[in-house]
């Protein structure tokens, strides 16, 4: 008992000096600018959730700990490093042998490649080839109303290029964007009948960022099965509810309607953002949807409309402003219109057509506007020469209509292959027909019929007329498009000169699959 004030007393000082180091700390520490904000923050947390405290000091340890610590662990000494002589380093140099980035290319893939033709000058409806200096009929490129190599367009472009120069090669809402840009907005939405258009620089990123402008986590996107890989690249990105139907069947995608609602009701979920995303004309086949059906199940649904006209616009209508044009319905009616100013226009980059809300979300939402170098200014006039051609000039639309009746017709009567796609389509694909006496080849086997039909585009090649295979990233799609060769039909061509191609066409279908019975 004698010895409790002992210790007591000896303790005594070493508290003291403790709660009076303790209370200089608290002073010192309530002097610092934001500590009332700290303090508070740290009892609510602690009075809320007292295990998140003692969380947080370990973290705060933890960071101090890792500061404070050598950055670098290696031994300076070397001990733990083996050693190797100049002559032992040379020798694995020697036996060192890099892996490949990529697997190497087989035979068929080498002959692919190998395959492709080089032209040179302008790509028009006849380039030459590099190899032979010999012109071609041009069936493979996208040249829709034929404005490649315009001398009109050419000369305003040549006038924009003398006053701006190439480019800023800055992001349009940094300092890329010129009055020329601006002007090519307001005319892609006046000629479509819209109330705002939003320019991008590149065709293939328009559709795969204005997907995920619009579309988030939790929301539901209804698309069809064979959109094209621009749009697959979108929708993955979304990271949406995704839910899929059957190629071009709008009763499918009514029953995918009808099942959503019914499964948001029976869980009792919130009504969420729900939108529907396919193509005017699938770049796949060819095929056209049903766009006055595709607007009466949006409004009675409730769904947001994705349209993707790539293909359409500039090539569809009297006078190419695509589905809304042919069905005669009001661009108003689709909530986001994406078009291709590259396959319409003859120039570069794409572009989405709405409301003025639609339009300006996308300014700071939509990746590829806003990280991606504007479109050069020559080739933003040279699309807003086009469209003026376009409105002035609806014969050639006529022209390009007439040669798509002229190829189908020739195509429809060739033993061997059957024709896809919709009869307005400027693109127009056709693949082996399946039966067995016309070809000795299993239909799944798609390697083998790329083969025939890669001999096709060969020997059609070689008698002058230039098409090309439909190509496709296999594996990497979402579906295993069947193997196909296709045809872009252009108004730049004579009708005696389309006769003339499609007729080679039909003697090489003809030569190549009598050599395979």
């Amino acid at each position: 008992m004698s010895d409790t004030p002992t210790l007591s007393s000896t303790l005594d000082p070493l508290l003291t000096f403790l709660a009076y180091s303790l209370s200089r700390l608290e002073s010192t520490f309530y002097k610092l600018p934001g500590s009332a904000v700290v303090t508070r923050y740290v009892k609510s947390s602690h009075q809320n959730d007292p295990g998140r405290t003692i969380l947080e000091l370990i973290l705060v340890i933890f960071a101090i700990r890792t500061l404070l610590q050598s950055r670098t662990r290696g031994d300076k000494q070397g001990k733990h490093f083996i050693q190797f002589s100049e002559k032992e380093i040379d020798e694995l140099v020697d036996e060192w042998t890099p892996e490949s980035l990529v697997q190497p290319l087989n035979d068929w893939e080498q002959r692919d490649l190998s395959s492709v033709p080089v032209t040179t000058g302008p790509i028009g409806p006849k380039p030459k080839l590099l190899s032979n200096g010999k012109p071609v009929i041009n069936l493979a490129s996208f040249n829709f109303a034929g404005l490649a190599g315009n001398e009109q367009i050419k000369e305003k472009a040549i006038e924009t290029l003398r006053k701006y120069g190439l480019g800023s090669c800055g992001p349009p809402g940094f300092y890329g964007t010129v009055d020329v840009h601006l002007d090519l907005e307001r005319n892609i939405a006046e000629f479509l009948g819209t109330e705002a258009s939003i320019l991008y620089s590149q065709g293939f990123s328009t559709i795969s960022s204005v997907i995920p402008a619009f579309c988030k986590r939790g929301d539901v996107i209804v698309a069809d099965r064979s959109v094209n890989f621009a749009i697959q690249k979108g929708i993955q990105i979304s990271r949406s509810t995704i839910r899929w139907y059957d190629h071009n069947d709008l009763k499918s995608l009514e029953d995918v309607l009808i099942s959503i609602e019914k499964e948001r009701k029976k869980r009792k979920g919130p009504l969420t953002r729900r939108f529907i995303i396919t193509e005017g004309i699938f770049e796949r086949d060819g095929e056209m949807v049903d766009l006055p059906k595709l607007i009466e199940l949006k409004l009675k649904y409730k769904y947001r409309l994705i349209l993707d006209e790539s293909v359409s616009f500039g090539a569809v209508g009297r006078t190419g402003r695509g589905l809304t044009e042919l069905y005669n319905v009001p661009a108003k009616q689709i909530d986001m219109l994406v078009g291709s100013v590259a396959n319409g226009l003859c120039s570069a980059g794409g572009f989405c057509a709405g409301s003025s809300i639609v339009t300006e979300h996308q300014r700071i939402n939509g990746t590829s506007f806003v990280f991606s170098a504007s479109m050069p200014p020559l080739l933003a006039t040279s699309a807003s020469e086009a469209i003026s051609h376009l409105r002035n000039t609806p014969s050639i639309l006529a022209a390009l209509h007439e040669n798509i009746d002229t190829i189908r017709s020739v195509l429809d009567r060739t033993e061997g292959i059957t024709v896809l796609g919709h009869r307005a389509s400027p693109i127009i694909h056709f693949c082996l027909r399946n039966t067995q006496q016309h070809l000795t080849v299993a239909p799944p086997d798609h390697e083998a019929e790329e083969r025939v039909l890669q001999d096709i585009v060969d020997d059609g090649l070689a008698n002058g007329v230039l098409i090309t295979r439909g190509k496709h990233l296999r594996g990497q799609e979402m579906t295993d498009s069947r193997p196909t060769i296709r045809i872009a039909t252009t108004a730049a061509l004579s009708r005696k000169d389309v006769e003339k191609a499609v007729g080679i066409v039909k003697a090489s279908i003809a030569r190549v699959l009598a050599k395979r019975r």
